[in-house]
Order: structure tokens, then sequence, then C-alpha cells
């Protein structure tokens, strides 16, 4: 009797010659790094270097977050991805009322350029992969880091690294939204056209799955709301006059890798396969690179349990291994503890050594994609592609993504699927190890990291610090200069970075865009 994947698909017990009736490897498959991308987004793949081993982190204060960067670069990590607290995601200021009791909570606090030159402080920013993730006001992030490599002598030209920016996401699977879709799309596509001139190595967007997937989408629902998404992404931005090939090459993803490995490689190579014919066959793309579909994954932080901890050492080292036969081109792995508290120093080393093991002590580097032509994994990517290509064509049907996030038709697939799950898991149908079977009597203590709540009041202090020593003048300039930007059509991050280098706030800069965009408010069908 056949099981079902996590998308819902037949998984037969035995699969032969059969499976693949009809199959061509030329056409579905290519070569390593050639099109339609199946294989993987470079010819030579890990065989030359292994994946960017990224590790997520920030929490609390900047000073106390960048004592962890450092660590983690001590360690090996080749790739900082930098958390932020909840009022930064939103747009808010530390000391605003709003924000009382998150600050510093799920990532760091960052509410002016004094901040960002505290979190990267003793970092030479040419020399590391910075990934953000950011969103509403992702464009405020990067100019901040921007302006702190321009004040350590660095240029532009030189950043290399990732911000989120991917805001359509939020309104289907998070929430941390500020604008209405319109102008935030808009706001987008300036981030395409001020990165294109100012910033060529940054990727400006990592259009997110991962969101959807803690959310409980499946890895078909996971593909096809990221890949509509990012359609809707090149529609904004082929509207405001760049051509596919100005901005494509500099798009990348962010995927979940689960503990069902053989359907995570799947899903992975389905991706490529669709993104590639996308691009090519719907956009006209002509640039190879527009077509390749690049992506950062991280381990399943919603598959942690807090029960028998340990077990998720185990678990991760699974996703990360399901990630690296799907082909990533960089990894974070969650640390063990993370279903409990933010992690400890242990945690977050046995994490990355996790990625270590598996790009040093294994062969899985050893050659590109290895499970090609596989029968079962050949036959589970193209169902995924079937599924996730039907999914895709209902939301085309609805008007496209922000249509159909309007009719909250995204929302709505994930939570019946989020509720099915959780069904399995309270039936026992779906096992889930120390939860609902092979439990213990009485978990050990564990003594998780704790965040000191006088952040609040510390990050308070240095705001009132700062207002009283910048100049308030050319605080309002610059932000008058913003707000008629936002009113027209030129580029806002030109205006919006001499604000912040005026040293306005994370708060005011988004309070002003607010004056002229107004603040998203979702509809009863939402």
């Amino acid at each position: 009797m056949a099981r079902e994947s996590e998308s819902g698909l037949p998984i037969e017990p035995v699969y032969g010659p059969a499976a693949q009736a009809g199959w061509d490897p030329a056409v579905e498959l290519g070569e390593p790094g050639a099109y339609p991308f199946t294989r993987g987004v470079y010819p030579t793949m890990y065989t030359g270097r292994p994946w960017t081993m990224r590790q997520y982190a920030g929490f609390g204060t900047a000073a106390e977050s960048n004592a962890r960067y450092r660590q983690l670069i001590a360690h090996g990590t080749t790739g900082l991805s930098v958390a932020f607290d909840l009022p930064t995601q939103m747009g808010h200021d530390s000391d605003a009322p709003i924000a009382h009791g998150e600050v510093g909570k799920v990532g760091v606090a960052i509410d002016s350029i004094d901040d960002m030159r505290v979190l990267f402080g003793g970092i030479p920013l040419d020399e590391v992969s910075t990934s953000m993730t950011i969103n509403a006001p992702a464009a405020l992030l990067l100019l901040l880091y921007q302006l702190v490599a321009e004040e350590q002598g660095i240029s532009a030209d030189r950043l290399t690294g990732t911000v989120q920016n991917d805001v359509l996401k939020e309104y289907i699977a998070r929430g941390t939204y500020i604008f209405p879709p319109k102008p935030s799309l808009r706001l987008t596509a300036d981030i395409f056209r001020y990165c294109r001139a100012e910033l060529p190595k940054w990727n400006t967007i990592s259009i997110s799955g991962y969101h959807m997937a803690e959310a409980g989408a499946s890895p078909a629902q996971e593909i096809a709301f990221t890949l509509a998404d990012g359609i809707e992404y090149v529609r904004a931005a082929v509207a405001s006059g760049m051509d596919v090939d100005d901005f494509a090459p500099r798009l990348s993803f962010f995927f979940v890798a689960r503990t069902t490995l053989l359907e995570e490689a799947a899903k992975f190579r389905a991706a490529r396969r669709i993104w590639a014919r996308v691009m090519k066959e719907d956009f006209g793309a002509r640039d190879p690179r527009s077509w390749m579909l690049r992506f950062h994954t991280q381990t399943a932080g919603v598959q942690l349990t807090a029960q028998q901890p340990e077990a998720n050492l185990v678990r991760v080292a699974v996703q990360a291994l399901a990630a690296v036969l799907g082909g990533t081109q960089s990894l974070h792995t969650n640390a063990f503890d993370e279903a409990i508290a933010l992690p400890t120093d242990k945690s977050a080393r046995l994490a990355l050594r996790t990625q270590q093991v598996l790009a040093y002590e294994t062969d899985v580097t050893a050659t590109v994609d290895p499970l090609a032509g596989s029968y079962a994994v050949e036959r589970l990517t193209d169902d995924l592609e079937a599924a996730t290509l039907d999914l895709m064509h209902r939301v085309e049907d609805l008007g496209g993504a922000v249509a159909a996030i309007e009719r909250g038709f995204q929302k709505g697939e994930i939570e019946r699927n989020a509720y099915r799950i959780a069904q399995e898991t309270d039936t026992g149908d779906r096992v889930v190890v120390g939860v609902n079977r092979f439990q213990l009597d009485e978990e050990e203590p564990y003594e998780p990291l704790r965040v000191d709540p006088a952040i609040e009041a510390r990050q308070a202090e240095r705001l009132a610090a700062l207002r009283a020593g910048r100049d308030r003048g050319a605080v309002d300039s610059a932000l008058a200069a913003l707000r008629k930007a936002a009113e027209g059509e030129d580029n806002v991050l030109y205006p919006m970075k001499e604000a912040l280098r005026a040293r306005a706030t994370v708060g005011e800069v988004c309070g002003a865009l607010r004056e002229v965009w107004g603040t998203y408010v979702p509809s009863d069908a939402f």
C-alpha cells in the first residue's frame, strides 16, 4: 500500500523503470549548471567548494548580537544571517508604546545607524556575506548596512549578501507587513533599481517559502505560492520599466528543509525546473543567470520539539542532508534547543558542526546531484512539479499573487493543510518522536538562554540620547524629501539613505512613508 508524501502524493513501496516511462533525461534533467537546472545551478556544485554555511543570529542588543557573530565567524561560519526583533520588523522604534515587551525578544533591536554601527563593529563587511531577514522595512536596513560599510571605507560594489524583502509572504503567512500591497511592490521595485546601480553584488530579494512552511504549507504549496510571489515581483519590476535581465540574476529564494528527505530533495529539483521555464518562456529572459533559481535553505524549526530536545540534533542533520542533496546554495541549521528558547552558544556551535560534518566527513560533496536518475526521486520530482503547477495556475486564475492574497486563497489553503497535520499528530497517525510516541515519563531539566528584560529601557535611553544629539532640522528636511519622493515616482531609497545618515530612526522613516502610503488593514476575506 502506497504511503502519502507531505504534499499528499503517493509514495510507492517500490519504483522501477515503469515510473519513468516516456521520461527524457535530456529534457527533464539536462546537465548540471545548464537549463532547466534540475541538477543544480552550477556545473560543479559542491565538488569545488561547499555551500555557504550560515547561522541565523540576533537577540537583545546590538552589542550582544555582535559578540555572537564574532563567535560564529571564529568557529568557521562563512555567512551571517541576521534576525531582527518584532518592533524593527514592523517599523517601530524600541520606545514606541506598541513595542513594549517585544524589544530584543526574537532578534536584535535596530533603531538607527548608531545600533547598526555596534551590530557590525569590528566585522569586515567586505569579507562576510550577510543575509538580513527583514521585509517591510528591508530598504532601511539595507541602507544602514551600506552606510556602516562606507564608514569602514568599503565601497558598495564590494558588499555581498541578501535582504529578504519578501513582503507578499507576510500577507500570507507571517503578518509583519506595514504598507498595502501596491506601495509595497513599488518599494520592492525601487530596491531592485537601487541595487542594480549601487550594490551590484547584492541579492535584492529572498522570496520565501520557509515561513509558509512554518505556517503549515505542504511542500507543493510552499513551492507554488513562493514562485507565484516571485512572478508578481518580476511583473512589478518589468512594469516599472526594468528589463527582466537587469534584475533577475540577483533574485534568490528561501525554502525549508523537512525531515522527509526524498520529497524535500525532489521539491528543490522541481522548483528549479519550474522557475527556469517560467523565466525563459513566460518572461523572455535571455541571460541564463535569469533562469537560475538560487536559494538559501533553513532546517525546519516547526518540526523541532520541546520534548526530548536532543532528538532535534538528528532531525536537523536529516533536514540539512535533504537540503544538500537538493542542491542548496547556502544553509542554516537550527539549534536543537530552539523549540524552547534562543540558542545557547554551545547549541549554535553544534548546529554549525552538523553542516561541517556533512561537508567534510561524508561523500555528498564528491559528485554533483547524486540522486539523479533515481526512479523514486525522479518520479517524486515529476509529481511535485505537476502538483505545484496546478496550484500556480489556480493563483493565476484569481488574477495573480496579490489578487489571490486579497481573496485569502493562499492563507486558506495553508491553514487547511496545517489543520490536517495537527489532526494527524493528535490521533497518532503522524508520528512525532517524543511527543505522541516514545515519550519519557519525566523530561530532563534544561536551562535556556534568556533575554534581559532591561534591554527595552536601555534602548529607550539610547534613543533619547540620539534625539538629543542630532541635528533635528537636518532630519526633518530629509524626511520631507522622502515623503515627496513617495508621493511621486522617484526612487525613495536615495532620500531614505540621507534621512538615515542624518540619524533619523527606523520608526521615523517608516512613519513618513505611512503618512503617504497608509497602513495595510486585512479585509474580512483575508
